[in-house]
């Protein structure tokens, strides 16, 4: 089959491998019909994943058909559409009784990392029975890609851990594909202002199509004057950050309330102050979270943060697309099998 292999820092390759087979009872094996690429995609390529190792098939997003199935998989049979969670859950360990699937003992985020990934034409699933969720038979497979990932890390992690609020005004830090996805989750609690900051002129626009109260670019260096100046000089009740920089958790320090919530979404490739100094009398709390495991109910059109689609043998300029967003627009791409 084919599939994406990382092959080394900054080097990838499309190439040939055998068709994963059942390794235990509890596994599936997936034909992968569509899969995307995630921002952990690019972190792995760059070499700052040390987790993933040389040779790994990438990709932990998906959508497909089951195609074989472990004698202990209950749930699903030969030819179920299925929903690829981005993360593998084995649902009885004690992380997994406490609905913090994520961090799974023996599962949590695998594929593309640990294991081998979506980016393939077939996939193994472990813990099939409650790692992949069932598609309703015609229903459109590209916008369910969305919810193998971004849509629940954004409601999950930005929103649930940040326990918004109707009524709590919201800033989120970085308009990507996560920032949009928590943007799209933010609008559905009800909250009074949702305001976006990011310095791409593109992407600030559809978060205010979405349904963004308030746009800021972060370009002019006047961001923190600008949510002060929305919020009475208060800041706001809850800062989403999604970006993964120094720059953009200070933000998120400069902007929230006393009595305020910094939900952190964005994986952090360096060091980053805590600022304590500054938040230590401010009853700030600070939630510091991992990958989400299951997807949610929100009404939300999902496929308006698709912007590319490529074919698996194209998916190397699908990857070009996707790094160099700034010059594509590019937001979520999808690669078809």
């Amino acid at each position: 089959m084919e599939a994406l292999v990382y092959i080394g820092p900054n080097k990838k390759a499309l190439k040939n491998r055998p068709k994963p087979i059942i390794a235990v009872a509890t596994d599936a094996i997936v034909k992968v019909t569509r899969t995307s690429i995630s921002g952990t995609d690019l972190q792995i390529v760059r070499g700052n994943m040390p987790t993933c190792s040389s040779g790994r098939i990438l990709g932990n997003e998906g959508v497909g058909i089951v195609d074989a199935v472990g004698s202990e998989v209950t749930r699903f049979k030969v030819g179920d559409p299925v929903l690829i969670s981005c993360v593998s859950a084995c649902g009885t360990c004690l992380n997994c009784r406490r609905h913090m699937h994520s961090l799974c003992t023996t599962g949590g985020w695998l594929l593309g990392n640990g294991i081998d990934g979506t980016q393939a034409e077939f996939v193994r699933i472990p813990y099939a029975n409650t790692s992949l969720f069932a598609i309703p038979v015609g229903e459109d497979q590209e916008a369910f890609v969305m919810l193998s990932g971004i849509l629940p890390t954004g409601f999950e992690g930005g929103i649930l851990k940040g326990k918004i609020q109707p009524g709590n005004v919201v800033a989120i830090v970085g308009a990507g594909p996560i920032g949009l996805a928590a943007l799209y989750s933010a609008r559905s609690c009800s909250a009074a202002e949702i305001i976006m900051i990011d310095f791409d002129v593109n992407r600030l626009l559809l978060a205010k199509k979405i349904g963004a109260t308030a746009i800021i670019n972060i370009s002019d260096g006047r961001a923190i004057e600008a949510v002060m100046r929305i919020t009475g000089g208060l800041g706001v009740d809850i800062v989403i950050e999604t970006v993964g920089l120094s720059a953009s958790f200070k933000l998120c320090k400069n902007i929230v309330a006393s009595g305020g919530t910094i939900a952190n979404i964005g994986v952090h490739e360096t060091e980053v102050d805590l600022y304590l100094e500054n938040l230590w009398d401010r009853n700030n709390s600070k939630r510091l979270v991992d990958r989400i495991s299951k997807p949610v109910q929100v009404k939300v059109d999902p496929k308006q943060l698709i912007t590319h689609r490529f074919k698996l043998n194209k998916i190397l300029d699908a990857y070009t697309a996707f790094e160099h967003a700034a010059s594509t627009k590019a937001l979520k791409v999808i690669i078809e099998t």
